[in-house]
């Protein structure tokens, strides 16, 4: 694991890298399959494309929900941002231009197989993790820590999960 920053205003980042057994088009079929993440982590409830999309292209949205026992339920509309077949694809929440978070999945060929990496940003914009800072301006740091280290351990889960897929 790799983590970065220590407030909020550093955006800070967090990736988890595992190799798959399995071509990087067959690693692609799934991580850019959002409506077979929920149940990866145990945040991500359901996911749905939106505006008529039905898969994934630079522009595509799709409406994510997701729960956690200290920060209760939301839903969020992500935005397709790179999407290249079978090397990358990432989205941002909320504005694409002004992300509250972004999210890459990186694929690449490696030792007959695929490295597989997942890493997300947190900000620039505001988020729901704002309103705990806010609320509690001098843990921010602790909060900023144990959020990224929740994602890193969620991310695990979801690498572990693709990498039982793609190797069934």
């Amino acid at each position: 694991m790799e983590w970065t920053g220590a407030r909020y205003a550093d955006t800070p980042t967090v990736e988890v890298t595992t190799w798959v057994d399995a071509p990087p088009e067959r690693v692609w079929e799934l991580v850019s399959d959002v409506r077979r993440m929920p149940g990866t982590s145990t945040e991500l409830r359901s996911v749905e494309w939106v505006d008529g999309a039905d898969g994934p292209c630079v522009g595509a949205r799709f409406v994510g929900r997701s729960a956690h026992p200290d920060l209760g339920e939301w839903e969020t509309v992500s935005t397709v941002v790179e999407c290249e077949p079978p090397q990358v694809f990432a989205w941002a929440v909320v504005d694409p231009e002004n992300p509250s978070a972004v999210w890459r999945f990186r694929l690449a060929p490696r030792d007959g197989g695929t490295e597989l990496s997942q890493w997300m940003q947190l900000g620039p914009a505001p988020s729901g993790l704002s309103f705990a800072i806010a609320a509690m301006p001098d843990k921010e740091q602790k909060i900023v820590f144990v959020r990224m280290r929740e994602f890193e351990r969620n991310m695990t889960a979801t690498l572990r999960h693709i990498k039982t897929w793609a190797e069934a």
